[in-house]
């Protein structure tokens, strides 16, 4: 994956988020609901209600890349529904992309 590499913090938002959102709305998640800087550095992660699809948000500097994966087949592991988010490394991420 082209990205942020090694080291970079990784918040993973809890529960279910509307993958209608493009980078606006996901970046005023990451602000509002997760009290992150969204063009802080650091990746959000962002699970739709079926559990089939992933966003990824990430400020690299001079603007924000949106990532979007879509199983065929399966599900993304995700912590139980709530508020907040739960924080990983990059090699988790890693892990959770592939």
């Amino acid at each position: 994956m082209i990205g942020p590499g090694t080291g970079v913090r990784v918040y993973l938002a809890c529960g279910v988020t509307d993958m209608r959102k493009g980078i606006e709305g996901l970046a005023a998640l990451a602000q509002d609901q997760l009290r992150q800087k969204p063009a802080g550095g650091a990746v959000f992660a962002f699970r739709g209600r079926r559990g089939d699809r992933l966003k990824l948000l990430y400020w690299d500097g001079q603007g924000f890349c949106l990532y979007y994966k879509v199983l065929e087949r399966g599900r993304f592991p995700w912590p139980a529904g709530g508020d907040g988010a739960v924080r990983l490394t990059s090699a988790q991420l890693a892990m959770l992309w592939e």
